[in-house]
C-alpha cells in the first residue's frame, strides 16, 4: 500500500489520513483547535456568531466564560487576604 505522505502540522511525522492531517491533528482540526479551524462560528450551541480571535467562542460567550471563571477565583483570594491583613 503506497503511503500518503506526512502529516502537514508543524513537527509531525505520522502518515495523513485526512485532509492531509494525521488521526491526531484531524481530530483537533475537527474540533477547531488547529490554526486554520474547520468553522468560522462560534461553538457554544445554537449560536451562529462569528469566532473571536481568542479561540472557538464569540466575543460575547468568550467574556461570559472568562467572567464564570474569574468570579470562581475571586472568593477564594478573597480568604487569603483577610488572613494576611490580620
Amino acid at each position: 500500500m503506497p503511503t500518503k505522505g506526512t502529516c502537514k502540522a508543524k513537527d509531525c511525522e505520522r502518515e495523513v489520513i485526512a485532509k492531509g492531517y494525521c488521526r491526531k491533528h484531524y481530530r483537533l482540526w475537527k474540533a477547531g483547535e488547529m490554526p486554520h479551524p474547520r468553522y468560522k462560528i462560534c461553538t457554544f450551541e445554537k449560536c451562529r456568531k462569528a469566532r473571536g480571535e481568542k479561540g472557538s467562542l464569540c466575543e460575547e460567550h468568550w467574556n461570559a466564560a472568562h467572567a464564570k471563571a474569574a468570579e470562581a477565583a475571586a472568593p477564594a483570594a478573597a480568604p487569603a487576604e483577610a488572613a494576611a491583613a490580620t
